[in-house]
């Protein structure tokens, strides 16, 4: 079972800056595409950012230039810093992973995971 914990988010004013961070752990074998989704209320899950296993990355056309995903493949974590912050950034920011792992027969089967999301509000 592949346990996805996210940590940061909060309050933070328009024009500041956060920093979120996902850590996977479990039986997996291998990492595939890791990133975040948000979702505001009344409104559809949409993507945030994701980044490869090979390190590309892609992004929210509203967050481009001021937010930014990274990842440490040794530790399996990967990390959203959010610059300029502005209030329609409100919304449960939720860590996504893909990947392989074991099969309760020892085959390898392919696995997407979520956290359990954590709240960012943008307020003065």
């Amino acid at each position: 079972q592949v346990q996805l914990v996210e940590s940061g988010g909060g309050l933070v004013q328009p024009g500041g800056s956060v920093r979120l961070s996902c850590a996977a752990s479990g039986g997996f074998l291998r990492l595939n595409t890791m990133g975040w989704y948000r979702q505001a209320p009344a409104k559809q899950r949409e993507l945030v950012a994701t980044i490869s296993g090979g390190g590309v990355t892609n992004y929210h056309n509203s967050v481009k230039g001021r937010f930014a995903i990274s990842r440490d493949h040794d530790k399996n974590i990967i990390d959203l810093q959010m610059n300029r912050l502005e209030p329609e950034d409100t919304a449960v920011y939720y860590c996504y992973a893909e990947g392989q792992a074991r099969d309760a027969y020892g085959g390898i089967d392919r696995f997407s995971s979520w956290g359990q999301g954590t709240q960012v509000t943008v307020s003065s």
